[in-house]
């Protein structure tokens, strides 16, 4: 039970409460002695915060326009039918329950309790703040009631600026500042945080999840892709039209629809408009559209021509034997039918012989050689490998699983330069005399005492030799944007803490390939691989330092450039850089996981063909 507090520690817990430094459930609630009416545009407020939060309320009105009954977050959303006249305050709000409510659409309700300000996913999440009553006392007055007419929620209601900065003085938070709905996107869907809101027709950007959940877009126009798509190609260009979409309705009472990017939901979605850790605004729908199937299909790339050297990344997504047989023979059929079986393939998150089962094993044989087989069975060639085990623990990911890169490559076509003592804690050096580089160790690993790669892969270096040419590849997976915070964060600019870790270790991957510039300006290098960042990123950008580097996406078409979809973002996380002596060459990004419901890995591979 909360402790009675003073007014003046009240005032205190009221601002902690409002600069999202408290949470849902603290004890530090207000004392319920000082329960007074209210609206819900009381409650809400003009910011992103409550004026009220901490203090009791008492008897405010409103009709239900949504009832959550499974999850952990149960209960429902209620709205004020006789709304002020300030386009920054929501008539409509969140009233945890805890469990299943008894209430239903339509009723008439007073409800009395606490207003808090829950952070989805926790204070140190970043995310804003839902405004809700909690431990209620509700009062049904009477039911079948009209719904309030919902907010259309259009290209022409929301801004094109996302959002406002933050105030300096708040550590960039913006949820102190006055609500400016026509002018920031982001405060445009707060003003109708918790109220009933309608779609109509609207393209889907981001697949169905395993959660139930898609991504629309209101603004057909906003940076779309060839494929239905909506691009992110700028921290400064934030697409404002994106919308996740749930359903209110059990899953058992009907199920969630199976939609890829580009598909439309068509006619009118309708529900309340919620807050949520994974991806903010979210309709939660109590009537869904239709889905429309505008037949996506999956990319294959052209085979390479007899002098075309062939090169591939691929993150195959924690593949361990234990994986179906149906995942290694879809990644099979990616490799050999969608990638025209390339002459080296570069895989990331190759997991060891027994998945996450955490008993010391780091080794992946099986794993490889139940892949490998795979592709045979498809028709593809018969690949060789070479990688190097980690220690254990020690490279990140799922604990356990060891991830890895791989290298897998056609004997038919190439030939791989074993030059043996690579092992998970040895550096891979460059020798050679002037114009003939060559690697120390072949595989081997790049500066792995570095702290740039602790709990993180370490780059996998292989020295290969095609038509009588030496090409290095360099095969990359940088740490992923773990702790960085949402774009619907409180925080704006949004804070990008991970982009730091990956900042170093794109300098030693570009320091590497200096070494081998230096000896050789000629040399053909490939860095490749899950750069875990954007074509436009400072990682980017460090690989690419005094040219030794070149992202291969700069040569396509700006609509072409991703290879992964995220929050209804079609975005750049894979790549392959090229060094100066790589030219001519042909570049693709096949698209066959990241825009589909039915994936086989999150990541779309990529691949280069060029004559060495």
């Amino acid at each position: 039970m909360p402790v009675p507090r003073s007014a003046a520690v009240s005032a205190v817990v009221a601002a902690a409460l409002g600069a999202g430094l408290l949470a849902a459930g603290s004890s530090a609630a207000a004392d319920p002695t000082a329960a007074a009416p209210a609206r819900i545009h009381d409650i809400q407020g003009t910011t992103r915060t409550s004026p009220l939060a901490g203090k009791q309320v008492a008897e405010v009105p409103g009709v239900v326009t949504g009832v959550r009954t499974y999850g952990s977050s149960k209960g429902f959303w209620f709205q004020d039918t006789a709304p002020d006249d300030d386009p920054a305050t929501s008539e409509g709000a969140f009233v945890f329950t805890g469990s299943a409510p008894t209430v239903a659409v339509g009723d008439s309700v007073k409800v009395s309790g606490t207003v808090t300000e829950y952070v989805p996913g926790g204070l140190s999440s970043g995310n804003q703040s839902l405004t809700q009553i909690s431990k209620p006392t509700v009062t049904v007055v009477s039911s079948g009631n009209p719904l309030p007419a919902p907010v259309a929620v259009t290209a022409r209601t929301v801004p094109g600026r996302y959002a406002p900065a933050g105030d300096p003085a708040a550590g960039n938070s913006v949820n102190g500042l006055t609500l400016q709905p026509k002018k920031y996107a982001l405060d445009y869907y707060e003003s109708l945080e918790g109220m009933n809101v309608r779609i109509g027709t609207s393209r889907i950007v981001g697949a169905t999840d395993s959660h139930s959940e898609l991504w629309v877009t209101v603004k057909p126009r906003e940076n779309r892709t060839e494929r239905g798509g909506t691009l992110y190609s700028s921290y400064d260009d934030q697409n404002t039209g994106r919308l996740q979409i749930q359903s209110l309705v059990p899953s058992a009472q009907q199920p969630f629809p199976k939609a890829n990017v580009g598909d439309t939901l068509t006619g009118a979605t309708e529900g309340p408009l919620d807050f949520n850790q994974f991806g903010g605004y979210t309709i939660t729908a109590r009537t869904l559209g239709t889905v429309k199937d505008n037949g996506l299909k999956r990319e294959t790339t052209r085979k390479q021509r007899t002098g075309e050297l062939a090169v591939a990344t691929y993150n195959v997504e924690n593949l361990d034997p234990s994986d179906p047989q149906a995942k290694f023979d879809a990644l099979a059929d990616g490799v050999v039918t969608h990638l025209a079986s390339p002459d080296i393939v570069a895989l990331e998150e190759i997991q060891d012989n027994n998945g996450a089962k955490n008993d010391g094993t780091v080794d992946a044989s099986a794993t490889i050689k139940k892949f490998t087989d795979a592709i045979a069975a498809k028709g593809g060639p018969a690949y060789q490998w070479r990688s190097i085990d980690p220690e254990n623990l020690k490279d990140g990911g799922e604990p356990g699983g060891n991830i890895r890169q791989v290298f897998l490559f056609n004997p038919a076509r190439v030939s791989f330069t074993d030059r043996p003592g690579g092992d998970a804690n040895t550096a891979v050096g460059v020798t050679g005399t002037k114009g003939r580089p060559a690697l120390t160790l072949s595989p081997g690993r790049i500066d792995p005492a570095n702290p740039a790669w602790a709990d993180s892969r370490k780059p996998l270096a292989g020295e290969f030799v095609f038509k009588g040419q030496t090409v290095f590849v360099i095969a990359n997976h940088f740490a992923s944007k773990g702790g960085d915070e949402g774009l619907a964060s409180q925080h704006q600019p949004v804070p990008r803490s991970s982009e730091a870790k990956r900042l170093l270790q794109a300098q030693a991957v570009n320091g590497f390939v200096k070494q081998l510039l230096a000896v050789d300006k000629h040399a053909r290098v490939l860095a490749l691989g899950d750069i875990n960042d954007f074509d436009f990123s400072g990682t980017t950008k460090a690989l690419e330092d005094g040219g030794a580097l070149r992202s291969a996406f700069r040569t396509l078409p700006k609509k072409e450039r991703y290879s992964y979809v995220y929050q209804g973002n079609t975005q750049v996380l894979d790549q392959i850089l090229t060094s100066p002596a790589v030219r001519g060459f042909d570049y693709d990004s096949v698209h066959i996981n990241a825009e589909f419901a039915d994936q086989n890995s999150d990541h779309d591979p990529q691949v280069i063909r060029f004559r060495p």
